[in-house]
């Protein structure tokens, strides 16, 4: 098996199976994005307690890019710091425009470092992404 054919099955689990999808009952900061190029778009939800992400949750439509991405996002984001999060949002930006990045910690994410071979579909990929950052730097609730 190549490593595309394997990425391209990761990136279809987390379509189909989604991790994280679904809204919290409690207030939670809330963060809603669109690509309107395309027209994907995301409502991501936060729990925040003592500067790390307890929890994270995603509702939205898209392609199999940006709901895929905002799957191992949710995923990737539990439990970590807000810096270890805005972190691996900036490694993920450069990953997606073609630098040389890993994800030890999740190596679910490297499955879309192909998207910088499409500059169309990097905002697709990033959407999530972007939501996690003003999510962080200006939450509301």
């Amino acid at each position: 098996m190549q490593l595309d054919d394997l990425y391209r099955r990761v990136i279809m689990d987390h379509y189909k199976k989604p991790r994280n999808r679904g809204t919290f009952d409690s207030d939670a900061v809330t963060i809603e994005l669109n690509n309107p190029t395309c027209g994907d778009r995301i409502s991501l939800q936060l729990m925040v307690e003592d500067n790390k992400v307890v929890d994270a949750r995603f509702t939205g439509e898209g392609c199999s890019i940006s709901m895929s991405s905002a799957s191992m996002m949710t995923d990737a984001v539990k439990g970590r710091t807000l810096e270890e999060a805005i972190e691996m949002a900036e490694r993920f930006s450069s990953m997606v425009k073609g630098e040389n990045v890993t994800f030890d910690e999740y190596e679910d994410i490297e499955a879309l470092s192909g998207v910088c071979k499409f500059p169309a579909r990097i905002k697709c990929a990033t959407l999530a992404w972007n939501a996690l950052r003003k999510g962080i730097e200006e939450p509301t609730k």
